[in-house]
């Protein structure tokens, strides 16, 4: 009798047991849905809020108004990168519903493919949005993640390319230091790697994670079309910035991406081969011919190593000085005028010492002196002829994003 009683409760037990691990599975698989499905049923805030980014456009205020109260409320939610991992998972699913496979481009497009370099760390919601918008089935894309970027941001990056054709993953990733080599290295591996694929590609642009393209694929073909070889590419004379390969910069320990290189005291020997030396910014446009020259030409090896303990090589000096040198493919001659900010295409930012003189006030957020653009820019952003705009972030302003998604599809 006892022998039963016992049997009973256990058997109660073990029932009592199944169901709390079942419900528990479902808990676990109904979140993990969740998320995956939020990636494909995200409501547009302009939708939502019945925002007119037409009139936003125009700047009428109640629109404008609008957005700032979106903004105000902090009503954008971005996706965890687990989100996109999840999503990811299936791929199929992921493409169709994200309208990668509807992607055609025009026989003009097909004819002038293009190459993209992402070098990015972190926020793999916006990293897909920025991929999405540029992509094009013909041109080919590689994404440079930095090795210290969470588990993951990773496993996102590497399901995005997984997933979507002619999108990789550099073959060398590093450890990406603010104002270090890494940062330049990082763009030279997927330079080589681009230059590896079978696609034939014309440009390379290189782009971060907080990009975001003014212009379709087609008006930006076109564009590139008139360089006819030359390379758009910021480039200036030195003025003040000379110290900063004047003399050795030691690293810190790169645990932080925002640690920079400490000058010393310890004076450098002037660039080899006597290049003369220009200013500008980590951001380029360049030809396939400029891009071979780079991989294989001594003169670069040599720039590249004497410039490793110099500040901010690839956001300052590298590029810059590049396209100066005589001879080169896309060459700008060294008694030609400087090429500001403004005068390369390549990407529109906003300083915060010079608004009010070169450009506007922004309208969103600073950080670090740059400006996150706001939605009362959005006529500016679009007007002014830049390809791409840099910064964006829709925790600052999402309702800018949303409307220049929809400008773009309207040019298409």
């Amino acid at each position: 009798m006892r022998r039963l009683r016992r049997q009973r409760i256990k058997r109660v037990i073990l029932v009592y047991m199944t169901l709390i691990l079942m419900y528990a599975l479902t808990v676990i698989f109904s979140r993990v849905n969740e998320d995956a499905t939020g990636v494909f049923d995200r409501q547009r805030l302009t939708v939502k809020y019945d925002i007119n980014c037409s009139a936003i456009y125009d700047m009428e205020p109640a629109e404008v108004g609008k957005s700032l109260t979106v903004r105000k409320n902090k009503n954008y939610v971005m996706l965890t990168d687990m989100s996109i991992v999840n999503a990811i998972s299936d791929c199929n699913r992921f493409i169709a519903s994200k309208g990668y496979d509807a992607v055609q481009g025009s026989e003009f497009e097909r004819e002038f493919p293009l190459a993209y370099s992402l070098v990015v760390h972190k926020d793999a919601d916006l990293v897909e949005r920025l991929l999405r918008t540029i992509y094009m089935p013909h041109n080919v894309y590689c994404i440079h993640y930095d090795l210290k970027s969470s588990d993951d941001f990773i496993s996102a990056m590497q399901g995005l390319a997984r997933c979507i054709p002619n999108v990789f993953i550099a073959s060398k990733l590093e450890r990406v230091q603010y104002a270090g080599i890494s940062r330049l290295q990082a763009d030279l591996n997927c330079l080589s790697d681009l230059l590896e694929s079978e696609v034939k590609w014309k440009y390379v642009i290189n782009l971060c994670g907080q990009d975001f393209p003014l212009r379709t694929n087609a008006e930006l073909v076109s564009d590139l079309k008139k360089l006819n070889g030359t390379n758009m590419v910021e480039s200036k004379r030195p003025g003040g910035k000379v110290w900063r390969w004047t003399f050795h910069h030691e690293l810190k320990n790169n645990t932080e991406y925002y640690e920079s290189p400490i000058k010393t005291s310890e004076k450098k020997p002037p660039p080899p081969h006597n290049i003369e030396m220009f200013v500008g910014s980590a951001y380029f446009t360049l030809s396939r011919e400029f891009a071979l020259f780079v991989q294989l030409n001594c003169l670069v090896r040599d720039f590249l190593v004497w410039s490793e303990d110099t500040y901010s090589p690839g956001d300052e000096h590298f590029w810059a000085t590049l396209v100066r040198v005589p001879g080169v493919p896309g060459e700008v001659p060294r008694s030609d005028p400087d090429i500001s900010e403004l005068t390369s295409k390549t990407h529109l930012v906003k300083w915060e010492y010079l608004e009010g003189s070169l450009y506007p006030p922004c309208t969103g957020e600073h950080m670090r002196s740059v400006c996150i653009f706001g939605a009362a820019e959005l006529r500016w952003l679009l007007d002014y002829g830049h390809w791409f705009a840099n910064k964006v972030d829709p925790r600052v302003d999402p309702i800018l994003i949303e409307c220049l998604e929809e400008k773009l599809l309207e040019n298409n």
